[in-house]
């Protein structure tokens, strides 16, 4: 076939994957003159699949017979459908990023995935894997029909896949495609349950003998019979006679949460901005923030006289909207627009600041909070947040490697 006629073909290479492969291909493809319009290539456990949208107006017969004869020479196979269309996936445009996470990741519940999406008419476009460890992620690009109406189509498949990880068994993530997505700087943690293990008052009052009581108001204000201010204000005042040197002794063994340091390490190498904001105590939470590198932190200040807590707070109190008052201030003062933030909490008192961030992560957190979250993760590892903002395992380990503090954990 000659003249100005073009055809479209789509050739696919798959086999044991080997250096030389793509230049082979590609040599045969160059004697006829073809022009790319698109390439996809997937590597599996030593396999690979290579796929090339090319139009040409050379004979196609002629094309696909020079590329059986390259690809046969290093063992190869190779598959050319003429007549493709030059208008696919990619040409598209994918709509939604949907992150699939599980430890593990079962066959059954995957199933159950690409059912439901399938079932909302939703196209995979293309998959791969972006964690092995501590949890496996599988990081969906798919086109979402109802792009006439983004805040429907969005809020349905939400509701899917929430719906879907109350029985499978695994966390979803759904954010729309685009530079918004990548464009993220500034990321504040709650501290309690979320950036370290447990509740610091909690421990505090272990040590003044007062847990019983403190965790009779924290049952209290759980029941709704008090809010965060006033819950906060009494547990405090049963704290009255400890020695502030327990703070230091608390800060010093709180556990940080499976995944702190590597999370906040991986951002700060990115440029992120990244800051702690808390209900609990500064004289707590600041070591922690400093050992961590975080940019700042904002939290209650515990008052102490004589070297023994009063039971009383000096200043406002960091309840839910100074939570979301001092995400605020802080992307004022690094210069971050709201949408550009990311905010991770686990409690009630965490929502206006989610809803207040481009990105609300509910960690392990309570049913009020993940129905007004982004996305929820049930799974103990902070460092799950990095997948969620697109990092890959690898990326973080090749950075780590880099660094000299490359390590994993048993889990």
């Amino acid at each position: 076939m000659t003249g100005n006629l073009r055809t479209t073909l789509l050739v696919t290479v798959t086999g044991r994957d080997k250096p030389g492969v793509v230049s082979v291909i590609f040599s045969a493809l160059a004697r006829h003159g073809v022009d790319i319009l698109d390439v996809e290539q997937v590597v599996i456990q030593g396999r690979i699949i290579l796929g090339v949208l090319v139009q040409t107006t050379a004979d196609p017969e002629d094309l696909q017979e020079t590329a059986e004869q390259a690809m046969a020479s290093i063992g190869m196979q190779v598959e050319v459908e003429v007549g493709a269309d030059a208008l696919g996936a990619s040409a598209r445009g994918s709509t939604h990023v949907v992150l699939v996470l599980g430890r593990p990741v079962t066959t059954r519940a995957f199933t159950e995935t690409t059912r439901a999406l399938a079932a909302l008419n939703i196209n995979i476009d293309a998959i791969r894997r972006i964690a092995d460890y501590p949890v496996t992620g599988l990081e969906l690009l798919v086109s979402v029909p109802g792009n006439d109406d983004p805040p429907a189509a969005d809020a349905a498949l939400r509701s899917t896949l929430v719906a879907l990880a109350a029985r499978t068994a695994v966390d979803f993530a759904v954010e729309r495609v685009g530079i918004a997505r990548r464009a993220k700087r500034l990321v504040v943690f709650d501290v309690d349950s979320t950036l370290v293990q447990g509740e610091v008052i909690e421990i505090l009052a272990e040590h003044a003998g007062c847990a019983a009581e403190v965790h009779a108001v924290t049952e209290a204000t759980m029941r709704g019979e008090l809010d965060f201010t006033q819950s906060l204000r009494r547990r405090v005042a049963l704290l009255a006679g400890l020695p502030a040197g327990v703070l230091a002794e608390v800060s010093n063994a709180v556990e940080l949460t499976p995944g702190a340091r590597t999370t906040v390490r991986t951002l700060k190498r990115l440029g992120f901005r990244c800051g702690a904001v808390s209900g609990g105590f500064t004289q707590i939470v600041r070591p922690i923030a400093e050992g961590l590198g975080l940019d700042f932190c904002t939290a209650n200040e515990l008052e102490v006289c004589d070297g023994k807590l009063t039971g009383k707070l000096i200043g406002p109190v960091v309840d839910r909207s100074g939570k979301a008052r001092a995400l605020r201030q802080a992307a004022e003062h690094f210069g971050v627009p709201l949408a550009q933030c990311v905010a991770v909490g686990d409690g009630a008192n965490d929502i206006d600041m989610l809803t207040t961030a481009g990105l609300g992560v509910a960690f392990n957190a309570k049913p009020a909070l993940r129905e007004v979250a982004d996305t929820a993760i049930t799974q103990p590892f902070l460092d799950v947040v990095l997948f969620v903002l697109g990092v890959t395992r690898d990326e973080v380990e090749a950075a780590d490697a880099a660094d000299g503090v490359l390590r994993r954990v048993p889990l």
